[in-house]
């Protein structure tokens, strides 16, 4: 960290504000060696616990400057790797409350984005926004305000990018852990004057997981990447080991590769597959729904899109 990015953020912590020239100042001397080191990093973290009232600039700054320490400070860039995470966590955690301007902007833009976290991470951001809809309030960065009363239509973008982030559980598709977190805001907002958004993303949400088919090779981990990366820059790797590699790591498609017909179902049948609703997971729906004692609208709203799309009726209901 430069004396000049020292000095400009002591003297905004001690003002509890920061202007539009320091914000500046603080960029060029922050990106003047190309990255954003942890000791920068920390430092900005540090000014947002001071000031009083973040600006829509100073969410900008801040959630680039993070974003980019966390995401491309090591190679591969667009990871975390767990001490980064780590790191992240503890920084959030610090104050015991999340800013709805600047950190829950944060977390949610990481798993947005990023090409792959660790799971601590994206366990975190999980719990942190399904506690800041349930009990945050205050501006957000995407518009509108967080609310205590009922889920408002700024909540619903945050949950949306979230829970479809190319680094949440399933890239463009519902987890069942999403899945149980859009039931329990239901179930605990369901008397609520709620956005007209949250019954749509609710049914859209839950019927996914249901539904939606996602690829299991959607995300590589931080450590394959590099392993990748590292055989790509190495020029004395010899095609004939990395061949035999191949055939040992993935018999099946090694033989796809060479010709061999492969016995896994294609990706059309996996699809068609998902789309259908067993058993297994119609007892799942089952608990849930019975989980706040009643079929409310948005159980129904649900059910009803759910019978439409795998023409059929849910006898039980």
């Amino acid at each position: 960290m430069t004396v000049q990015f020292a000095d400009i953020a002591r003297h905004a912590a001690t003002d509890a504000a920061i202007s539009s020239d320091e914000i500046r100042a603080l960029r060029q001397a922050g990106w003047a060696s190309g990255n954003i080191t942890q000791a920068e990093a920390e430092a900005i973290f540090g000014l947002q616990r001071a000031i009083a009232s973040p600006t829509l600039e100073w969410s900008d700054f801040f959630v680039e400057a993070i974003s980019e320490y966390v995401l491309n400070g090591t190679d591969p860039r667009g990871y975390a790797n767990e001490s980064e995470a780590e790191w992240l966590i503890a920084q959030v955690r610090q104050d015991g409350k999340v800013c709805s301007l600047t950190e829950l902007e944060l977390l949610a833009g990481i798993v947005e984005r990023a090409r792959n976290v660790p799971e601590s991470l994206k366990s975190f951001v999980l719990e942190q926004v399904e506690r800041e809809v349930l009990t945050g309030t205050g501006p957000t960065r995407c518009g509108g305000e967080l609310s205590d009363s009922h889920v408002s239509e700024a909540e619903c973008r945050i949950l949306r990018r979230v829970i479809f982030g190319s680094a949440s559980d399933r890239p463009a598709a519902v987890s069942r852990r999403e899945a149980e977190m859009l039931f329990r805001l239901k179930d605990a907002s369901v008397d609520a004057d709620n956005a007209a958004e949250w019954k749509r993303l609710f049914v859209q949400g839950v019927a996914n997981y249901l539904m939606g088919f996602a690829s299991e090779s959607a995300h590589l981990s931080h450590e394959r990447m590099l392993e990748l990366e590292s055989f790509i820059a190495d020029n004395r790797v010899r095609v004939g080991g990395f061949m035999a590699g191949m055939a040992r790591a993935a018999p099946t498609a090694f033989g796809e590769v060479f010709g061999r017909q492969s016995r896994q179902p294609s990706r059309a049948d996996r699809a068609a597959e998902a789309g259908a609703v067993d058993l297994a997971e119609k007892d799942w729906l089952d608990g849930m729904i019975a989980a706040n004692g009643q079929i409310d609208a948005y159980d129904r709203a649900l059910l009803e899109f759910i019978a439409e799309e795998v023409g059929e009726e849910f006898d039980r209901y």
